[in-house]
C-alpha cells in the first residue's frame, strides 16, 4: 500500500518546506509539492512537522547479562518514543562484552524479537582480542570501541599505548573505524579524588587534561597507522584545536558529543545529585558555549546519547536511599528518549533550526557508520519517520519514561519539543505490540 505523509512542513535535506512524502513497501518514492500526490493513503501531519527519525550511534542496552539496568526492548521503546529510529548499542556493559564472533552471536540471538526500533551493533576491541577483530568486523559490526582508561566493568579492560597501537594497525588492515573512550589513566590517577556529594569535587578528578593527553596519543597512533579514528562522547573543549590539527595533517579523524554535555552545565548540579554523574563529565557553561561553536562550525559528526543506564542503587542517589556520594556513583546518563527535545529547547534558544538539529542527530550519526537509507527524507532512504510539535511544552517525569530504571538529570525539567508518532518504514510504531525493528549488519543498505 502507498502512504502520503502530508506534512505542511517537512524537515529535507534542502532545508524546510511544506511536502508531501510518498511511501511504498517501508521506503520513500517520491517528495513531492505539499497536495500533489494523487494516490495512497493520506497521512495528514496537521500542524506537525516531519521529520527523519533519529540515529543514535552511541546506546548501551546492557542485554545480555546486565538486563537489570537495561535491555532491548526498554531501551528501543524509549528510543521510538523519543524519535528515534536507529540504535547502535556498545559492545559493553553487556555479559559477554561484543569481543569474539561467539559473543556477538549471543547479543544478536537475544536482540531478535525485542526491537522496536533497527538496531546495530558495535564490537569491541579490547587487549587480548586483536586475532578476533577481522572475524567480528566480517560477522557485520559497525567498528570497534576501545578505551583508554578504566571502563567501570572487569570485563572489558582498557588498551595501553602499545595495545592500542597494535588494535589501530588491525582495525587499518581491515578498513574498521576506531571508536575511542579518550581519558588518560595517568592524568586521571594523579588528579585529587575527594568522595562526597559535591559535584566540584568530582568535576576535579576528570580534569580536562585526561582528554587532551589521551587524544593526542590516540592521533599520533592513527597517523603511525592509517587508522581511521572516532572521538566518542567528546566534553571538553581543549580537545578541538587538537581535532584541527589532526585533520589538517591528514588523520582521519571524527568526534561526537553528547545532549548533556550540550544542555547541562557543572554550576547547574545540585548537590548528591548523582544522576548527573557521567565519565568524562558534565563541564562548566564557558565550557559547554565552546562546544556549541563548534557543533555550528560543522567539527562534530553528530550529537548521540550515550545512553549508559544503572539500577538506581547503582547511582547511590538520596531519594532512593543513597549518600548522593559523586565518587562512588555508576558514571552514566540515561536520556535515550528526551535527546530530541533537549537539544531543540537548547539549540533554538541559541538560534539553530530543526534542519540543523536533524542533521546533527540523523544525518551525521547514519553517515559516520555507513547506513546509506537511515538519516534523511529522500527518495530511496527507509520510510523512519517523526511526527514532532516544535512548539510543545512538557516537564520532564522519570516515572514516564520507557527506559528500564526511572533515572534522569532532566527530571523536573521543562523542556521544547514533543515526539507525537514515530514511524519505522512506514509503520506506526506501537510500543505496546509486538516489535517490528530489524538488526542491521554493517553494509546493509
Amino acid at each position: 500500500m502507498t502512504k502520503v505523509f502530508r506534512a505542511g512542513n517537512a524537515v529535507l535535506p534542502d532545508g524546510e518546506r511544506a511536502a508531501d512524502v510518498v511511501v511504498s513497501e517501508g521506503r520513500i518514492t517520491e517528495v513531492l509539492g505539499y497536495g500533489e500526490a494523487a494516490d495512497g493513503e493520506i497521512v495528514d501531519l496537521g500542524g506537525l512537522t516531519l521529520l527523519p527519525g533519529l540515529v543514535d550511534s552511541h546506546v548501551h542496552v546492557n542485554e545480555p547479562g546486565r538486563t537489570e539496568w537495561e535491555g532491548f526492548a526498554t531501551a528501543t521503546r524509549a528510543a521510538a518514543a523519543g524519535g528515534v529510529t536507529t540504535i547502535v548499542d556498545m559492545p559493553l556493559n553487556s555479559i559477554p562484552p561484543t569481543t569474539t564472533v561467539a559473543n556477538l552471536e549471543s547479543k544478536q540471538k537475544v536482540a531478535e524479537g525485542q526491537l522496536y526500533v533497527d538496531t546495530g551493533l558495535w564490537g569491541g576491541a579490547v587487549p587480548d582480542n586483536t586475532g578476533d577483530l577481522a572475524d567480528v568486523h566480517a560477522a557485520g559490526v559497525f567498528g570497534f570501541k576501545s578505551f583508554l582508561a578504566p571502563s567501570g566493568v572487569d570485563e572489558f579492560p582498557h588498551l595501553n599505548a602499545e595495545q592500542l597501537e597494535r588494535a589501530f594497525a588491525e582495525q587499518a588492515r581491515i578498513g574498521a573505524l576506531a571508536i575511542i573512550h579518550a581519558e588518560d589513566p595517568r592524568v586521571l590517577d594523579e588528579a585529587p579524588h575527594t568522595p562526597g556529594p559535591e559535584y566540584a569535587d568530582f568535576l576535579a578528578s576528570r580534569p580536562d587534561d585526561a582528554e587532551a593527553v589521551a587524544v593526542t596519543g590516540l592521533l599520533e597512533a592513527a597517523k603511525r597507522t592509517g587508522a581511521r579514528v572516532h572521538i566518542l562522547h567528546v566534553s571538553s573543549a581543549a580537545v578541538l584545536p587538537l581535532l584541527r590539527a589532526a585533520r589538517a595533517d591528514g588523520v582521519q579523524v571524527t568526534a561526537e558529543t553528547c545532549p548533556h554535555y550540550l544542555t547541562l552545565a557543572a554550576e547547574q548540579v545540585p548537590a548528591g545529585d548523582t544522576a548527573f554523574k557521567c565519565c568524562p563529565p558534565i563541564r562548566s557553561e564557558s565550557n559547554r558555549d565552546q562546544l556549541w561553536e563548534a557543533l555550528a562550525a560543522g567539527e562534530f559528526a553528530g550529537i548521540v546519547s550515550d545512553h549508559s543506564p544503572s539500577t538506581p542503587d547503582l547511582k547511590h542517589l538520596p531519594r532512593f536511599g543513597g549518600d548522593g556520594d559523586f565518587a562512588a556513583a555508576w558514571g552514566g546518563i540515561a536520556s535515550l528518549q528526551l535527546g530530541l527535545p533537549a537539544i531543540w529547547t537548547e539549540a533554538r534558544r541559541r538560534g539553530h533550526s530543526l534542519s540543523d538539529v536533524v542533521r546533527w542527530m540523523s544525518a551525521g550519526p547514519a553517515a559516520l557508520v555507513g547506513l546509506t537509507t537511515k538519516g534523511a527524507i529522500a527518495p530511496g532512504m527507509d520510510a523512519d519517520l517523526v511526527a514532532f510539535d516544535p512548539d510543545g511544552d512538557f516537564t520532564v517525569d522519570p516515572a514516564g519514561l520507557h527506559h528500564r530504571n526511572p533515572v534522569t538529570p532532566y527530571a523536573g525539567r521543562s523542556l521544547t519539543g514533543v515526539v507525537r508518532t514515530t514511524w519505522l518504514r512506514g509503520e506506526p510504531v506501537d510500543v505496546t505490540a509486538a516489535p517490528t525493528g530489524r538488526l542491521l549488519t554493517r553494509g546493509e543498505a
